[in-house]
């Protein structure tokens, strides 16, 4: 089998956006019910998925059920400041090392990157960068005809701006049964992954069961913050996620 590249996600729609990606790692979601957050900081709660847009603004995460259960790769897309220079996590090697690589093992792959791509309302021939993208997505996605021929499109699940300062963009998805195991306490773990401070290079962290990135910014009035699914056709499994940071 060959495996795609960052790049597809941008190959049938939106071409002339795409600047560059970065893998991030393989991850598993072991549960339907995914957490995505822009805070790296332990929620008091996880929401329900009818607070959505409530939440959004006040807590910075939502939940998304029925996701398509099985292994996540992961990666970003990042243009908050200089083009994107990141040392990736190797999908293969997490793969070995949850024994995914053994045939015997049915599990479903999916692919996350960090995408580096053009803001919604920049001219694109003088974007300098101002938009970070964690793209999570099935690793069947390119291969299926509903992805290829369009009619399986992104939809908005949630968007607030926040008005002020932001020392970083983040972006994070969590498996919301493996929420609380120590593996997933790592991302929390800021010290250990997160770039120091005028460090401009986006940092990445991925555990068995989670995916975050993290870029610091520097002097900004605040975020536009989008996050994204894409389902397997109307009221089907969700196949893809994005967290999008835009700057103010």
């Amino acid at each position: 089998m060959v495996l795609p590249d960052g790049s597809h996600s941008y190959m049938f729609r939106q071409q002339e956006k795409h600047i560059d990606w970065m893998r991030i790692g393989a991850f598993s979601m072991d549960s339907s019910v995914a957490l995505l957050t822009e805070r790296l900081i332990v929620p008091a709660r996880i929401p329900k998925e009818d607070e959505t847009q409530s939440l959004l603004q006040s807590t910075g995460c939502c939940v998304l059920n029925n996701v398509k259960t099985g292994i996540w790769i992961s990666g970003s897309v990042d243009l908050l400041n200089d083009p994107l220079l990141c040392e990736a996590s190797s999908w293969y090697a997490i793969l070995i090392s949850l024994n995914l690589l053994d045939l015997s093992f049915n599990f479903e792959l999916i692919f996350t990157d960090l995408q580096l791509v053009r803001c919604p309302v920049c001219d694109l021939n003088t974007c300098d960068g101002t938009m970070q993208t964690l793209d999570a997505r099935h690793i069947e996605l390119f291969q299926t005809e509903g992805y290829r021929n369009g009619s399986w499109e992104y939809e908005l699940v949630g968007s607030h701006d926040n008005k002020k300062h932001a020392d970083g963009a983040s972006g994070a998805i969590f498996d919301v049964k493996h929420f609380k195991d120590c593996s997933t306490s790592a991302v929390f773990n800021l010290k250990s992954w997160v770039g120091k401070p005028k460090d401009w290079q986006p940092r990445a962290v991925i555990t068995l069961h989670a995916v975050a990135v993290n870029t610091n910014l520097q002097k900004n009035e605040g975020l536009h913050v989008k996050y994204h699914a894409m389902r397997a056709g109307a009221g089907g499994e969700i196949v893809s996620i994005r967290i999008s940071q835009q700057l103010l």
